[in-house]
């Protein structure tokens, strides 16, 4: 954070500063009391399971500059931080954010969609570091606290931020895109990943898109040129649009030729076309790369420095990362999954060459509600198409991916109740040159499975 002193915290925040010194510069803002260095400022966030009030004494004894809280106890003033006073502690903290977001005044890049937005924020910070100091959403920042943090973590030297956007309740992204005010957008695409709280495809894009509308007449947003819910979302907004995708759009990749080291193609930029290497393997990671370098593109980046940037670019652990034990290759996907991420997955796993077999390592989806076991039969029925060798999964509903692959003709097919009793059967049943892609959702924690099979 750029240095603030303590009174435009307090006007930025919608605060009163009761007492302490308003003159103090502070260059960090934090919710976690068990996390406060001295110099920064605590917010008081009262949740379902705890109420930062109650730590008030403690952050301040080590060192707080100052602290927001929406309830005041007398002894406080004589503590010697600053005290500001504001009716709701989370309002407070999205106002602080949006006012700092202005007074800083960054490019800033809103991302969200159903799949890749990780990914897609790592390659956007990428394509744009050659013109731009970017500062992204670290981890899973992304929802209505981890955002105002996210903005508020912008330094004096950041000229651009990039934000994700998550969401699995109708009414969150407005929020948020408010907060941040993007120059642009990026939305990767409509699945169905949340869809236990959303209902429907429909309602999801209806969700997403309010990021483009959020996008003013000067900005420009993003879309897939491969989602079918396109079309109506670039009505929604009054900013340009540019398409990207695989094979279509103003920005399209052709030609691709993946390894397990990464995917080569040609990247066409409105007529221009460039040769181009990713990293990291799996045609839906181009179709990622394909819509950073459009945002890349229309923020003034040129083909030739896209391309050199996609060359290096480094993606968040657990996204399609290739790992090799003792001859084995691990295609470590395991950060999250929902059934369409799943079915890009086999389809990576398919269509990389392989000296031995093809091996799936699937975990649960979470989110699914209502359609856990159809959407789990789906990605089964899917695997079953897929080219594999062998399917294992973990966790009883994983189980219906077995259940379902097998019924679909994959004979080579087995069922765990737990990590362990995977990777010990992996540990015994695996072979030097087999390919083996491991994914789950965050909840089912697979890549222990991995840390298991390279630690027997």
């Amino acid at each position: 954070m750029k240095p603030l002193d303590v009174s435009t915290i307090a006007s930025f925040a919608g605060g009163k500063l009761l007492c302490g010194d308003g003159e103090r510069l502070v260059t960090e803002v934090t919710t976690d009391s068990r996390k406060i260095a001295p110099g920064e400022v605590f917010v008081a966030l009262v949740g379902e399971r705890f109420d930062g009030h109650h730590f008030i004494p403690q952050v301040i004894a080590a060192g707080a500059a100052a602290v927001i809280v929406s309830h005041v106890e007398e002894a406080w003033k004589e503590l010697g931080a600053g005290l500001i006073e504001v009716g709701d502690t989370l309002t407070a903290l999205q106002q602080l954010a949006l006012h700092y977001r202005e007074w800083h005044d960054p490019l800033v890049i809103g991302i969200t969609g159903s799949n890749g937005k990780t990914s897609t924020k790592d390659l956007t910070c990428a394509v744009l570091a050659p013109v731009h100091r970017v500062h992204a959403t670290p981890g899973n920042l992304n929802n209505h606290i981890g955002l105002p943090l996210t903005i508020l973590m912008l330094g004096a030297g950041h000229t651009c931020g990039i934000f994700e956007m998550g969401m699995n309740h109708p009414g969150e992204i407005a929020p948020l895109a408010a907060i941040a005010k993007p120059d642009g957008a990026i939305i990767t695409n409509v699945g169905i990943a949340h869809i236990e709280y959303m209902g429907s495809r429909e309602a999801i894009a209806l969700e997403k898109g309010m990021l483009a509308e959020a996008v003013g007449p000067e900005g420009f947003v993003v879309l897939n040129a491969n989602d079918d819910f396109t079309p109506s979302i670039r009505t929604r907004t009054k900013a340009r649009v540019i398409e990207a995708g695989i094979g279509r759009g103003d920005v399209a990749a052709h030609d691709l030729i993946a390894s397990t080291e990464g995917t080569r193609f040609t990247l066409d930029i409105a007529g221009n076309k460039f040769a181009a290497f990713l990293p990291v393997p799996g045609e839906h990671m181009v179709g990622n790369a394909a819509l950073a370098a459009a945002a890349a593109w229309q923020a003034g980046v040129t083909g030739d420095q896209i391309v050199s940037a996609l060359a290096g670019a480094r993606l968040t652990k657990g996204r399609l990362e290739t790992k090799r034990i003792r001859g084995i290759t691990f295609l470590d996907d395991s950060y999250n999954a929902n059934p369409d991420s799943m079915k890009a997955g086999l389809k990576t796993l398919a269509g990389l060459e392989r000296k031995g077999r093809r091996v799936a390592v699937l975990g649960r989806m979470g989110e699914l509600g209502d359609h856990a076991e159809a959407g789990h039969r789906e990605v089964g029925k899917h695997a079953a198409s897929s080219g594999l060798d062998a399917l294992f999964t973990v966790g009883a509903e994983a189980r219906w991916i077995s259940e379902a692959a097998e019924q679909g003709g994959l004979s080579q097919t087995l069922a765990f109740e737990s990590h362990a009793d995977c990777a010990a059967h992996l540990q015994a049943w695996l072979n030097e040159g087999d390919l083996v892609l491991v994914k789950g959702s965050r909840s089912a924690a697979m890549e222990t499975i991995i840390n298991l099979f390279a630690t027997a």
